[in-house]
């Protein structure tokens, strides 16, 4: 595996994937800033900044930015999360140092035009209230702050519209000023690209970026409670979350294979049982969102208003069920999907491009895919049921549920079945 990687003289470091068998080169800009790294006061500014940085350079209009990449047959695009925020494009191999340069040129020289800041204001405004009517996204927002409370974790990364209706250039510039520091960059790329000559164009390209430090950030508590939404809904969406495992704890690989047992695939205990032996709903998964210092499991459903209680009672029985039993059958399938997610990110400059990047952010360095496969090898069925143990039997759950909620358990119902 040809992972590289240079750190540049103001902290950002620069890794790279050469796939030579590709025609095409993934590239971006990774920074360890997100919804996370918000003052109360700014609660959605780092997703507003993310947009604005498309809307017009010292160079560049925002139309500019679009034909010129599109031009050359290239798609560019960014993303928010919680712990991080990335710009990314995908080209052609020959246009690679096209795509890093309008990369760093939204990224450092953004001009947060005042025109275009008010526009996107009523974007974002859309984007908010469109999520608000999808209730399987409402859902997650309020499963967060069922878990994480007044923690920056428990706050929706777009913010609400109170907040984003009074966010103005000058908190945008200060947060960025705050946050996009070169301690905190990961540049990244994975396709037919040569290292050395990336990583001397980025130097070239985001040199004068102050090195600055790492994020000083609050740890979470895991202080469960109930958050629901009343709607007038065909179907009740709920979501049951634990606290867990973080990203740097090696228990983080017991949990993916607990995950994948519980509401991973077609096979799982929790689609069988729910959707295939008793029809209660469509759509029914597991989830792991682990962060740097803290992790949260959880199930999402949704059901018919009149089988919300089966679909609780149901659920909650096949989680604690995995307490006690767990074939050799389940995690050997359960370490199979894994596992072979990981390679298929090999066979996508896209994601490895985003998995590598992500990958040293988190742990300071690439690790190979042998040893990511040998440590899913090396989780035992022991080790699971003891992991679901400690999630359902000793703790109680955040719960979140949107639509019609009339026959829903109270939520102290639905906390005893599990603490």
């Amino acid at each position: 595996m040809s992972v590289k990687t240079t750190r540049l003289s103001n902290g950002i470091t620069v890794v790279t994937h050469h796939m030579a068998h590709l025609e095409t080169a993934a590239l971006g800009i990774w920074v360890k800033a997100g919804a996370r790294d918000e003052r109360p006061e700014e609660n959605g500014i780092a997703h507003f900044f993310e947009h604005m940085a498309f809307k017009g350079t010292k160079r560049r209009s925002a139309r500019a930015i679009a034909e010129e990449i599109e031009s050359a047959g290239g798609e560019i695009n960014a993303a928010t999360g919680m712990e991080t925020t990335t710009y990314y494009a995908r080209v052609l191999k020959k246009d690679w140092a096209l795509a890093l340069d309008i990369l760093a040129d939204i990224f450092t020289e953004s001009v947060l035009d005042g025109e275009e800041l008010e526009r996107e204001r009523d974007v974002i405004l859309q984007e908010i209230a469109a999520a608000h009517d999808q209730p399987d996204d409402l859902v997650f927002d309020l499963a967060q702050q069922a878990a994480f409370g007044a923690h920056p974790l428990g706050r929706s990364i777009l913010g609400t519209a109170e907040r984003i209706g009074s966010v103005s250039r000058e908190e945008m510039i200060a947060w960025r000023d705050r946050n996009y520091w070169g301690s905190r960059i990961v540049v990244a790329a994975a396709g037919h690209i040569d290292h050395q000559t990336f990583a001397a164009e980025a130097e070239r390209l985001l040199g004068k970026i102050a090195e600055g430090s790492q994020p000083q950030r609050e740890p979470p508590n895991f202080v469960p409670s109930a958050q629901v939404a009343e709607k007038p809904l065909d179907q009740a969406h709920v979501v049951i979350s634990f606290p867990a495992p973080n990203y740097k704890d090696p228990e983080i690989y017991v949990l993916q294979v607990l995950s994948s047992v519980l509401g991973g695939g077609m096979s799982s205990r929790l689609f069988q049982e729910v959707r295939e032996k008793r029809g209660l709903c469509y759509s029914v998964f597991s989830f792991g969102s682990a962060y740097e210092d803290a992790g949260q499991f959880g199930v999402y459903a949704a059901t018919s208003p009149d089988h919300s209680q089966e679909l609780l009672d149901v659920t909650s029985e096949v989680m604690l069920s995995a307490a006690k039993s767990v074939s050799d059958a389940e995690i050997d399938r359960a370490k199979a999907q894994l596992k072979a997610s990981l390679v298929m990110n090999l066979e996508s400059p896209t994601s490895r491009a985003d998995q590598i990047a992500r990958q040293f952010l988190a742990f300071g360095k690439v690790p190979s895919i042998s040893t990511l496969v040998a440590k899913i090898d090396a989780v035992t069925g022991e080790q699971v049921r003891g992991l679901a143990e400690r999630i359902f039997h000793t703790t109680a759950p955040a719960f979140s549920a949107v639509g019609q909620l009339g026959s829903m358990p109270p939520y102290a119902a639905v906390a005893q079945r599990f603490a």
